[in-house]
């Protein structure tokens, strides 16, 4: 009981800390992002986190809106021809992983723990 009490209470002071430590950061890269490229800012993807519940893990959006949300980067081949320099600098420093902060603090996903996986990788788990 303490345990889970303890590590859900790391998991919100430090995705607050980071949220306001990064929170200009986060701005800045917001409207690059829409400077840069037509369409949202944010990316969503259905995930499954913990006793295999579904969830939307939510990122910077760093590649264009006719790729599939669905599929992993690994399995489209080379992207990186369609990528902005801005979007591959984001990808590259994991800049665009800062949004995850808010599915920590409402206790979709840990800072200690797995990665979550897709959702159509439900029999890996």
């Amino acid at each position: 009981m303490y345990r889970c009490f303890f590590k859900r209470l790391i998991d919100i002071i430090l995705s607050l800390c980071g949220i306001i430590v990064f929170s200009p950061i986060m701005l800045m890269v917001a409207i690059a992002i829409k400077l840069d490229s037509p369409g949202p800012i944010f990316f969503k993807q259905k995930r499954i986190g913990l006793h295999k519940k579904y969830f939307n893990i939510f990122k910077f959006r760093s590649m264009p809106v006719k790729i599939p949300p669905d599929v992993p980067t690994h399995q489209l081949g080379d992207v990186s021809s369609c990528l902005s320099k801005f979007q591959k600098f984001i990808r590259k420093s994991s800049i665009d992983e800062l949004p995850q902060l808010f599915n920590i603090l409402s206790s979709k996903m840990s800072i200690i723990g797995p990665r979550p996986a897709l959702w159509n990788q439900y029999d890996l788990i």
